[in-house]
């Protein structure tokens, strides 16, 4: 067993911070979400579309979000034309989890990982909104390439991100960059 502790030690990290952030944003999503009576996304799924439009409409596109009436989903509309939807999926938070708990796992000091966890899940956040507009846009000019882009470009962008980013953590400011 101690040949193994440092991994053990990792995992249990690992797994007791993503389980403890999942189960707080399990709870918000629990409260925050309608699917009962009517469909109304999570407060955080709504503000990534409403940030995803005003990202649009920085770059010149009519565009505009809606809450879908028969699913728990924005909807993203280009020049009128429902041409994307934002799902609890698409928030970015499920992904900053996982970021948060391999940070922690992968020991750092204590200012280090707060500071690196916060910006971080910011950069993730940005940059995610970014891929759903840029996603909402290929999707309006070529909506036959819907499959290709949606499964595999974009999840790339996020997943690259974040990779990136473990990547710096590990090399520059965990206890294991040595």
């Amino acid at each position: 067993m101690k040949k193994h502790k440092n991994v053990v030690i990792f995992l249990i990290k690992f797994f007791v911070t993503y389980f403890i952030l999942f189960g707080i944003y399990a709870a918000y999503l629990e409260k925050s979400q309608e699917k009962e009576t009517s469909f109304q996304t999570a407060s955080i799924t709504t503000t990534v579309a409403k940030q995803t439009v005003g990202v649009l409409e920085f770059f010149g596109f009519h565009a505009d979000y809606l809450q879908h009436t028969e699913e728990l989903s924005v909807k993203l509309l280009i020049n009128n034309v429902y041409t994307a939807r934002v799902i609890e999926g698409c928030n970015s938070i499920s992904i900053i989890i996982l970021f948060i708990a391999f940070i922690v796992a992968f020991d750092g000091s204590i200012k280090a990982t707060i500071i690196f966890s916060m910006l971080g899940s910011v950069f993730i956040y940005i940059i995610n909104i970014l891929r759903i507009a840029f996603l909402t846009v290929m999707i309006h000019k070529y909506p036959e390439q819907q499959e290709f882009l949606h499964n595999l470009v974009f999840p790339a962008i996020i997943y690259g991100t974040v990779f990136l980013l473990w990547v710096i953590w590990v090399n520059k400011f965990s206890n294991y960059k040595k």
